[in-house]
């Protein structure tokens, strides 16, 4: 299954609930992963520009965007970011197809 990472920031109003009632949010998020038919593999919090991540995998492309729509449309999650990510095999498989693109491609300054 393809591999996502999702960075994501808590609202004001989150961070201050969850000061106020500590829940697990890692169970959260992998019941939320899980509803998707996917499996969260990493769920980390950081500083700067996002206040976490998870990695996770998805049947596709559409079940991570359902899961980052849904924790959006809560309110609590903003700056939501989600990537494919790619492991050492892929990253050789893309560089292979990039090769065969290039040849067809004809840019604008040629």
């Amino acid at each position: 299954m393809p591999k996502y990472i999702t960075f994501f920031s808590y609202t004001r109003e989150a961070a201050q609930s969850m000061i106020a009632k500590p829940s697990d949010r890692v169970a959260a998020a992998g019941a939320l992963v899980d509803s998707s038919g996917g499996k969260l593999e990493a769920f980390y919090w950081m500083q700067g520009d996002h206040d976490g991540f998870l990695i996770g995998t998805y049947p596709d492309g559409i079940a991570a965007a359902a899961l980052a729509t849904a924790a959006g449309a809560t309110g609590a999650i903003c700056n939501l970011e989600t990537h494919e990510i790619f492991d050492r095999d892929a990253q050789a498989k893309i560089m292979k197809a990039a090769k065969a693109a290039q040849k067809a491609y004809k840019p604008p300054t040629a």
